[in-house]
């Protein structure tokens, strides 16, 4: 059987660590070419020596993805490199606790930057290279708490909630133009980014769980790879929640 993701050329923001690592090794083995692209170039650098041991196709490009000059140089990097570009997952994302009293302007700015103008920056700079494949798939990683409250996380709800309506409002735009989008809402999973939530937010979630364990990158990437697959020709404008159930019971 041919791989899945045969002919694929994706561009992963964030690709270095977390979730972004565990769907770069998991697209590079079902066939696809892979620019990871991040701000950490020496964990960025391993994951493709460790993907071109494997047997697979990939390469490393520093990516901000708060610039726009950045992107379009990771844009242009994938595409002198592979030829094109199919696929992109909006996935580099950061996470720090304050509620509204706690949080602070710079703060604000700063989680905006990063989870909510990256993804729409990363949609703008590859919508050109995406349009010409002619069958084009984006995956943006949201959050569980894109689509609830809590208390001590005002910047976080507000710029994961923000990617909810722009993988609607993008799917909407392109739905007759071979570009489907789609949205992921990871519930907790075992990343680096939980370094940075109290160990009382982390109880309440865990408390939460309905299957009583965290999730692992892995099952956030066999999720992503089944929307930027063939598979999912018919699919655009959804939504998948990937959270141990934890949505169900809201």
């Amino acid at each position: 059987m041919a791989r899945r993701l045969h002919d694929k050329v994706a561009l992963i923001s964030g690709g270095a660590s977390g979730l972004g690592e565990a769907q770069a090794k998991l697209f590079a083995s079902e066939g696809a070419c892979v620019t990871i692209g991040d701000i950490q170039k020496e964990k960025g650098a391993n994951v493709v020596a460790e993907i071109e041991a494997a047997g697979g196709t990939a390469q490393f490009v520093e990516l901000d993805v708060s610039s726009p000059e950045s992107w379009a140089n990771a844009v242009s990097a994938t595409t002198s490199a592979y030829g094109k570009l199919t696929t992109l997952v909006n996935n580099a994302g950061i996470f720090h606790p304050g509620g509204i009293v706690e949080e602070t302007l710079p703060g604000w700015e700063k989680m905006i930057a990063i989870n909510q103008t990256g993804v729409f920056l990363g949609m703008k700079s590859a919508s050109a290279a995406l349009l010409a494949s002619g069958n084009a798939a984006i995956v943006n990683i949201s959050s569980l708490y894109g689509l609830i409250g809590s208390p001590n996380a005002i910047s976080y709800h507000a710029s994961k909630a923000a990617v909810r309506l722009m993988g609607k409002a993008g799917a909407l735009e392109f739905a007759k133009q071979a570009i489907r989008v789609n949205t992921i809402f990871p519930g907790q999973i075992r990343t680096p980014i939980l370094a940075d939530i109290t160990p009382e937010q982390d109880a309440a979630i865990k408390a939460a769980i309905p299957m009583g364990d965290v999730g692992d990158p892995n099952d956030i990437a066999y999720a992503s790879l089944y929307l930027v697959s063939d598979e999912a020709r018919y699919v655009t404008g959804a939504e998948i929640w990937v959270d141990g159930g934890w949505y169900a019971g809201q």
